[in-house]
């Protein structure tokens, strides 16, 4: 497999792509310089929308407009472009960071705290209505989140564990937690992830220039090297999902590559899951 840019760029802090299927463009986010952006792979065409604080996650919304994991709660953009907060709860020193659409259409969405100390994280669980449910406390850096292609495992990341986790899944609820991967130490830290239709889980290497894909036993069968250390996070997307995305980050580098901050692309890399859009 052999990589190709979509979208030179110099993102600070490049992150969380998702595939907006109604709209055939790719959504991703650049947290630290408060940014979201749209790439049509068909046209080339490209948006960029600034955003009134750090954003850690954007999401298509099943009602058009987008969902936003931002610094002090969640928040949604109507299609008039118009804000609103779904949910306000703003923790000082705390940021939001990855989140991802169950496949019930609720929004698992993670914290982390700026100094990363431990344990002053969180996930937790929105429904369309802006209920929110508590999911796990004692997260550092909640980050990667997916589920298997029927919905009974998640997957989920907190970075500093070097761990992939899994968890049973069922009615939005998760018991079971058990690892499926650890990261040896030496290969950089996991970071974002996605589950392709076979049930595999790729996953994001920060400050180890790579993408990896583990089986469901948690067996490391495809390692795909990049030319940026700081690899944040992979999402399956154009017209069959087969492209898969990468994002990648040029914080705290002292001499960043050429390719740091830019959008990838490996054309063909497999088949990707059709990913719903949050039910608000």
């Amino acid at each position: 497999m052999t990589y190709d840019v979509a979208v030179p760029a110099q993102a600070q802090l490049g992150e969380g792509p998702t595939w907006d299927a109604a709209a055939g463009r790719l959504l991703w986010i650049d947290i630290l310089s408060s940014r979201v952006y749209g790439y049509d792979p068909s046209t080339g065409a490209r948006t960029v929308r600034r955003t009134e604080q750090h954003v850690g996650a954007v999401k298509p919304r099943a009602g058009g407009g987008l969902v936003l994991n931002l610094r002090d709660g969640v928040g949604l953009l109507d299609p008039d472009d118009s804000f609103r907060w779904l949910h306000h709860e703003p923790v000082p020193g705390r940021r939001a960071n990855d989140a991802a659409v169950a496949p019930d259409g609720s929004l698992w969405a993670g914290t982390m705290r700026y100094d990363e100390a431990p344990g002053g994280g969180t996930l937790s669980r929105f429904s369309g209505d802006g209920s929110v449910t508590p999911v796990l406390g004692d997260v550092t850096v909640s980050n990667g989140t997916g589920w298997s292609p029927d919905g009974r495992l998640m997957y989920y990341i907190d970075t500093p564990t070097r761990r992939i986790d899994v968890f049973d899944h069922e009615d939005g609820r998760v018991t079971g937690r058990r690892p499926l991967a650890g990261i040896e130490e030496g290969a950089g830290f996991p970071d974002g992830l996605t589950v392709d239709a076979d049930g595999c889980v790729w996953v994001a290497l920060w400050d180890g220039a790579a993408v990896r894909r583990y089986t469901p036993t948690g067996t490391l069968d495809r390692v795909l090297p990049l030319p940026v250390p700081r690899v944040t996070a992979c999402a399956f997307g154009g017209p069959g999902l087969t492209d898969l995305y990468i994002t990648t980050a040029r914080v705290g580098l002292p001499s960043p590559p050429p390719l740091a901050g830019s959008l990838l692309v490996v054309p063909g890399a497999g088949k990707g899951l059709p990913q719903p859009a949050f039910a608000g």
